[in-house]
């Protein structure tokens, strides 16, 4: 077999160094950001260090000196750290509210989880045979229960930190964004980019920090068995993902009310422009694109992280990796993320120091050049990962038998997971940037009224589900031929191990989306405003494409989840032909229409009292139109965070009780037909909704830059197929942001949810069966 190059003693010391590097990579950026001012008076002492303007390129002491504006406006500076103030007090105290109902479903769970696997060999404390092989003695079921349960609550505590700091800075950075606008593009582009970076690299480092402790506490409880460890630790991915679905579905409920009832009034209605700030909802709208776009973004991406190294963990405790304790290569998928750190820090430094960016359409370039760069640098990172951290040969667990592996198989497949990914994201960007044909096509059906453009969007998103279908498809059989399940995991761990900077290009939009916002309600000149355009419509498309990542790992992820389930439950096969296993494919199958219809029908009915009031006070408030009165935005804000509270609740415990009631009542058989079928319809589903959503959205902007000749004669705002294409982004809204990045998180969570009860389903499960 031969041995790992590296040392047990240098894995040790290398994962902890990576994650202290991403961690202190981070704090830097956020130095360099706050370095920016929100205060007037600092004018004077920073304009003596116009002359060491590093370059040109991020100078920070030519402070607030504007190219064209010609005007040192103080009031705009105080105006924008007003705005600035109530969007970071209004995210702050929904995610406060948000939490604290999440917090009691987390105990209630937690306690939970402890009774059903605890209740698995009758809460005995005696070592108990193991699973895999009954030759050797494996600590107690009780054990198990306990340390899942605190893996549980680490996750989630990781996953509602990485959401919260997300956000934190996101708040912090939007208006500094607005500010650097008036110096050009490029200063302001910096800014959300290191910003969106911060966040990446704090979520990259911490994760990978917090589950390498895990390990390490949990070893010394464990001893020699592993097998017992790695079951523990899945709790881990559960306790990350379940508190990223209450994330996602409440921040996505937030947002879009918000966004709903602020377009269809604002802009449809009474025809003024968007974060417009006579219109009640613009901060509502504003917080919500950091408590929806940000916070839940990044839970989400946490939770697919966690899963996939919980999902290969699991499998090499029961390979050669694990019986035989070779440490380095057990803990290969935590070097494959720690190597993924150190590529995405050099990656950054293309876009924040190496690079300059002068015109608006660099923008998209740059961003599109950042996912190449990670790809390409990562592949021979993993090269070098693989061949330092893993033997020649070594066999992997393939449902009760061994497969001997090779160690450039298993480079192969996180490669092909990773390449993958980029091949999602570029198609995803294909379909939703308006730079492409696609979108543009979208846009031109607007001309004949909303319908029109509605058909033509629904078709592009069914369209844009075929090639990252392939993709998923073709790294699926890769991966699986060479590795078995644990080729998969590995190959969803590729796709994601170029996490920091996906998350860097992602929060980029919505903290772009906010300046943009800031600079219309500061009532800042139309030229910022464009440049500001310019960055969010390039953020819309990144969005897009960390969507398309977030839902192709998902896909493997659940995958990899399914097959350790399978393992742990002592199914041989899932056979389809069998009544059991085929009734839970359709209910399965029918699961994300059933989720996605509670989300879609919970921002509508959400948006509907967010219109009725947005209405009530243009109508009763004297002097708004004209601009002379305040709206009341702190009731808007209440409507929405009222509404996402409410309403986020009936979907989330579809998700978390449907594994429970089925693996219980109609066993494990069963359930393995219910996660299949939900992983294959919710995966369409979800790239449709995605691309659909982004398509429209950028129709609209396309139409509003009036950039070409083309899209000039179907503007200026405020035209016919403008307001066609502004109902088009009004419908896409929930879908993009609600229903279809929620579902990424349904198909892993009933997987990693079903691993982690599969020890009390195969003892106690399936009673409706057993009675007849």
């Amino acid at each position: 077999m031969g041995g790992a190059i590296l040392s047990e003693l240098a894995t040790e010391i290398v994962i902890p160094v990576c994650a202290v590097v991403g961690i202190v990579f981070s704090l830097v950026q956020w130095f360099l950001v706050s370095k920016v001012k929100l205060t007037p008076h600092a004018t004077s002492s920073s304009s003596g260090n116009s002359n060491n303007n590093n370059n040109g390129k991020n100078g920070y002491g030519d402070y607030l000196i504007e190219e064209e504006e010609g005007i040192n406006d103080h009031s705009v500076v105080v105006k924008c750290a007003d705005i600035q103030s109530a969007i970071s007090e209004g995210a702050t105290s929904f995610l406060f509210t948000e939490y604290q109902y999440v917090g009691i479903f987390m105990v209630a769970f937690a306690v939970l989880i402890f009774l059903f696997l605890g209740s698995v060999e009758s809460f005995s404390t005696k070592s108990q045979a193991c699973t895999y092989d009954k030759t050797k003695i494996c600590k107690p079921a009780l054990a198990t229960a306990l340390f899942s349960t605190v893996s549980f609550l680490l996750g989630a505590l990781t996953s509602v930190l990485s959401g919260y700091l997300g956000m934190k800075i996101a708040t912090y950075a939007n208006a500094r964004t607005t500010l650097e606008a008036r110096k050009g593009v490029g200063k302001a582009f910096i800014t959300a980019f290191r910003s969106g970076a911060v966040m990446g690299f704090l979520l990259a480092a911490n994760g990978l920090l917090v589950l390498y402790i895990a390990i390490n506490v949990f070893k010394i409880y464990y001893g020699d068995d592993w097998e017992g460890l790695f079951e523990a630790i899945t709790g881990y991915g559960l306790g990350g993902s379940s508190m990223a679905l209450f994330g996602r579905v409440g921040g996505g409920i937030y947002t879009k009310a918000a966004d709903v009832g602020a377009d269809l009034v604002g802009k449809v209605e009474r025809n003024i422009p968007e974060d417009d700030p006579r219109n009640p909802a613009v901060i509502a709208d504003n917080v919500g694109d950091n408590v929806g776009d940000i916070a839940g973004m990044g839970s989400d991406l946490f939770g697919s992280y966690a899963e996939s190294s919980c999902a290969a963990l699991v499998v090499a405790s029961i390979s050669s990796f694990g019986i035989d304790h070779d440490f380095t290569a057990m803990l290969y998928p935590l070097l494959v993320s720690s190597v993924g750190i150190l590529i995405c820090l050099i990656t950054t430094l293309f876009a924040t120091d190496f690079f300059e960016i002068k015109a608006v359409k660099e923008i998209e370039p740059a961003l599109k050049k950042q996912l190449i760069i990670s790809t390409a640098l990562m592949t021979v990172g993993i090269a070098i990962i693989s061949w330092l951290a893993l033997p020649s040969t070594f066999t992997i667990f393939n449902f009760g038998a061994q497969k001997e592996v090779k160690s450039w198989q298993l480079f192969l497949c996180v490669a092909v997971g990773l390449w993958a990914g980029l091949i999602i994201g570029f198609v995803t960007e294909y379909y939703t940037s308006n730079a492409y044909s696609p979108v543009q096509d979208v846009a031109d059906s607007c001309r004949t009224g909303a319908a029109t453009n509605v058909i033509f969007g629904l078709a592009l998103g069914y369209k844009s589900v075929i090639i990252p279908i392939f993709a998923i498809a073709i790294s699926i059989f890769v991966s699986f031929s060479f590795a078995a399940m644990y080729g998969i995991a590995v190959a969803a761990l590729g796709m994601l191990s170029t996490i920091a900077t996906g998350l860097a290009i992602d929060a980029y939009g919505p903290i772009s989306d906010n300046a943009g916002g800031i600079a219309e309600m500061a009532g800042m000149s139309h030229r910022i405003r464009e440049r500001t355009d310019a960055l969010d419509a390039a953020g819309n498309t990144t969005a897009a494409i960390g969507k398309g990542f977030a839902i192709g790992s998902a896909a493997l992820v659940s995958l990899a989840l399914f097959g350790a389930f399978v393992s742990r439950a002592g199914i041989s096969t899932v056979d389809v032909l069998t009544p059991k296993v085929f009734i839970g494919l359709l209910v399965g199958a029918m699961l994300p229409y059933w989720f996605s219809a509670m989300t879609m029908k919970s921002v509508g009915s959400a948006a509907l009292k967010m219109v009725e009031e947005v209405r009530r006070q243009f109508n009763t408030i004297p002097g708004l139109m004209e601009g002379h009165a305040k709206p009341d935005y702190a009731t808007c804000v209440k409507i929405s965070t009222d509404a996402s509270i409410k309403e986020m609740i009936p979907p989330g415990a579809l998700v978390m009780l449907t594994p429970l009631i089925v693996g219980t009542f109609f066993g494990v058989e069963t359930l393995s037909g219910v996660l299949a079928g939900a992983l294959v319809s919710g995966v369409q589903i979800a790239i449709s909704a995605s691309n659909t959503g982004g398509a429209w959205d950028n129709a609209k902007k396309y139409i509003e830059a009036g950039a070409s000749e083309h899209a000039r004669t179907l503007g200026p705002k405020g035209s016919d197929p403008h307001k066609a294409a502004v109902i088009g982004d009004t419908i896409g809204d929930p879908l993009k942001d609600t229903s279809g990045p929620s579902l990424n998180i349904l198909i892993k969570l009933m997987a990693v949810e079903s691993l982690v009860f599969a020890p009390f389903f195969a003892t106690h499960g399936g009673l409706l069966f057993k009675l007849f």
